[in-house]
This record gives C-alpha cells, structure tokens and sequence, in this order.
C-alpha cells in the first residue's frame, strides 16, 4: 500500500518527517501539496482521516491567515475549506497518508503509529 505524504521542502518537520520516513525504507509518494494543492475532496478525506475540523489544521500564523479574517468563529468549514485550497500555506504539514490512516508529523515520529500494522 503506497504511503503519501503532503510536504513542503522548506518546512524543516516535513523534511525530518520525509527523512525519517526514508531511513526505515519507505519511499513514499511526495505531494509537493504548495505546487500541487489538494482538491476540496481530497483535503475533506485527510480531515477525516485525522479526524479533524477544518480550523485545527489551519496555519494561523501565516499571513493569509490575518489577511483573510479567517480566525472569525461565524465561518463555516466549507468557507475555511475554500481558504485552505486557494492558499495551501495555510495547511498543517506534513501529512501522511496510509492507506485510510493518516498522522500529522508534528513531531515527525507520531507518523510511525499509522505505519505498523
């Protein structure tokens, strides 16, 4: 079954995440998920998968974050949805996906438990 995991190679967690992922001999399918965002269905999948909201795995230190008035408790998790595809930055990385298991790599070694089966 092919692990995925969304990166960003200038995020210091997904570059240890990715590496640690290589070292136990696993090459998972890189989504450069900046270059190639995720659609609205596949980023709805993942948030089950991890079993979460929209604003838990929103980035609210970025500025598209402030800019976009996205800390209003009034929007819905379609309209933090909509946010997140037009600026992926504002999605937590990195994600792996295995299978119908996913993990956050923060810390990177919390992906290691949906990798044991």
């Amino acid at each position: 079954m092919p692990v995925q995991i969304y990166h960003n190679p200038r995020c210091s967690k997904s570059r240890q995440t990715l590496s640690l992922l290589q070292e136990r001999g696993i090459q998972p399918e890189v989504i450069e998920y900046l270059r190639t965002p995720p659609t609205k269905t596949q980023l709805k999948k993942i948030l089950a998968l991890l079993n979460l909201k929209p604003r838990d795995l929103i980035r609210k230190k970025e500025p598209e974050y402030q800019q976009n008035h996205l800390d209003d408790p009034s929007l819905s998790d379609e309209q933090l949805l909509e946010a997140m595809i037009q600026h992926p930055r504002l999605i937590e990385r990195p994600i792996v996906v295995y299978g119908d298991k996913a993990a956050l790599g923060r810390p990177p070694e919390s992906v290691l438990e949906i990798l044991s089966d």
